[in-house]
């Protein structure tokens, strides 16, 4: 799904809502107390597929794991004083929760950190770690932004916004400005998006930017298919709350647009499109055997979109990594839904007469096959089967869609009627 907002030519710099090039510049001095220059690094894989030079922008790098710290150091350091004793409080289940906290400790601010109770381990260890103060409160991101509220109003800490503020949007666009540093001959720019904080940052940044160099850079922004509010927005020219459904970039997985990042995106950003899960899937697997970089799946969306092939006549192109922050349990999921999705994991449903030396015959077959049986489950319950049949659940490691093929050929030419089980 692609939506643009027809683009019309500039003739001068641009002007966009929010911060101009000079807030963005200061940001820049501000953030660099904190933050490091991430790596720009070169995809040769990446080029092959889209027949341009692609870089990748490794947020997943920074510190805390993501850009998040960006945003919310920047919005922090120009809390009065007043403001800064009185604490700030924040809720996240995941990179906001670790930029606030790492942030508050850096300027010496108390922080209090909602997240949900089923909030990934590792992310809640990492916030505490920083020495947030953390509350579990309920299961969706949507209770613990409510407790935050009534905490910043029955306390009158600060409540750290995660997009919806200018001061977080100067952080968040820094990361543009180190990319024109490195690669000023960039033509597309390809950025996941959630709430906006890092894609109105970025396209604001950049453009007002490349506007001084003489040059005009392309903006793509990549949301979840589950989770399109960016997409239906731009669309229907208003904000527009969507319904999520699941979806493993749950990073990404915001109903409704921030009002600031909308205003920004309908001025400076060039496109919109959506991927699935199983494009995330993919794109993720291939960031970890090709690139060897472990991105969460919000932050690998914008190389699904390269992968799918919707980001077209792109010239010189960096895409965003935009975090790292990966449950193992969930990294051991994605990979193997990646893996199934490339065809490289099958799961055969094979029903078998029940006699003695099928599954040692049909195991063979596999492997004359040069595959490679790694799970394996005989039943004579399955729908369908016949009193004197059994069903045999094999699942299979492949080379990839050809060699799954090949298999499949294999086990048919014995009599078997393998049946694919997604």
């Amino acid at each position: 799904m692609t939506i643009a907002p027809n683009p019309t030519e500039r003739t001068t710099a641009p002007v966009f809502p929010g911060p101009d090039l000079a807030a963005f510049e200061r940001a820049r001095s501000v953030v660099a107390e904190v933050v490091q220059p991430t790596p720009l690094e070169h995809s040769r894989i990446l080029e092959q597929q889209i027949g341009s030079p692609v870089w990748l922008k490794c947020e997943n790098l920074q510190r805390t794991g993501s850009y998040k710290i960006r945003g919310a150091y920047h919005r922090m350091s120009r809390l009065s004083d007043e403001e800064k004793a009185r604490g700030v409080v924040a809720a996240s289940a995941g990179n906001h929760a670790q930029g606030v906290a790492l942030a508050a400790r850096e300027l010496g601010i108390a922080a209090t950190i909602f997240m949900p109770i089923g909030v990934a381990l590792p992310k809640l260890q990492a916030t505490r770690g920083y020495g947030a103060e953390v509350v579990l409160r309920g299961h969706t991101v949507e209770e613990p932004l409510r407790a935050a509220a009534e905490f910043a109003e029955s306390t009158g800490a600060v409540f750290i916004h995660p997009f919806d503020h200018h001061d977080v949007v100067a952080g968040q666009g820094t990361v543009g400005l180190e990319i024109l540093d490195e690669v000023p001959d960039l033509d597309t720019l390809v950025v996941p998006i959630g709430g906006g904080g890092l894609i109105s940052g970025v396209a604001s940044a950049v453009k007002q930017k490349a506007a001084t160099l003489g040059r005009t850079v392309r903006i793509v922004g990549v949301q979840a298919a589950n989770a399109p509010a960016y997409a239906v927005s731009m669309q229907a020219g208003a904000l527009t709350e969507v319904a999520v459904t699941p979806t493993i970039a749950d990073g990404i997985a915001v109903s409704r647009p921030g009002a600031l990042n909308f205003a920004i995106v309908q001025e400076a950003v060039d496109e919109v499109v959506t991927v699935s899960d199983d494009d995330t899937a993919r794109a993720l697997l291939m960031l970890l055997e090709r690139a060897k970089q472990v991105v969460e799946p919000a932050g690998a969306v914008s190389v699904a979109a390269l992968l799918t092939g919707q980001v077209r006549d792109a010239g010189t192109t960096v895409a965003i990594l935009s975090g790292g922050n990966i449950d193992p349990l969930m990294m051991n999921r994605v990979i193997s839904h990646g893996l199934a999705s490339t065809e490289r994991y099958l799961k055969l449903r094979i029903p078998l007469p029940d006699r003695p030396g099928q599954l040692a015959r049909t195991a063979q077959i596999v492997a004359e096959a040069n595959a490679n049986v790694v799970e394996v489950l005989h039943t004579r319950h399955g729908n369908g089967l016949q009193i004197s049949q059994v069903e045999l659940e094999l699942h299979i490691e492949t080379r990839g869609p050809d060699h799954a093929v090949e298999v499949l050929e294999h086990l048919r030419a014995a009599g078997y009627e393998p049946r694919m089980d997604f």
